[in-house]
């Protein structure tokens, strides 16, 4: 048992890091109510406008239904708005009000905030390292997750 403790499992280190992201999130982005996962179906939609629930998915490395929620809830609060597709009428293309746009702006200084505090133990030759590896990491495990982060380059 004592081969790999608890503080020697990645699993268990990300998990924790993931909880401190969130709280460090919540502290500074209270004021807004808006969950990190809704905060980036905001700014995906800032960089991306006219995007379909598949693709906001894939932008966010989430599923379709966890996507359906988080555009529900952003819509009954005023900040996207959905419409059906010209090309295609059964898609359903989501867009920022001008609400959206306005909080998403007037978010991202708390939101960049939190980033830093989450970071600030780490010198700034380590952060970029830390962001290298995670995606590193995320790339090469990318198939075993529930879905399949793909984000455009924007």
């Amino acid at each position: 048992m004592s081969e790999m403790p608890l503080w020697a499992r990645p699993g268990y280190l990300l998990r924790r890091l993931h909880q401190i992201h969130y709280a460090l999130f919540f502290e500074e982005c209270t004021p807004f109510d808006i969950t990190p996962v809704q905060y980036g179906l905001l700014t995906t939609l800032a960089t991306n406008p006219d995007l379909d629930q598949n693709s906001i998915a894939r932008e966010l490395g989430i599923d379709r239904t966890n996507a359906a929620d988080v555009l529900n809830r952003l819509s009954r609060r005023g900040l996207i708005e959905r419409r059906r597709g010209k090309v295609d009428k059964r898609t359903m293309l989501a867009r920022l009000t001008p609400e959206g746009k306005r909080v998403t702006k007037e978010m991202y200084a708390a939101m960049q905030r939190a980033q830093e505090r989450l970071l600030e133990p780490l010198l700034p030759a380590e952060r970029h390292a830390f962001i290298t590896t995670l995606i590193r990491l995320i790339d090469g495990n990318n198939h075993l997750g529930r879905t399949i982060f793909s984000p455009s380059k924007a």
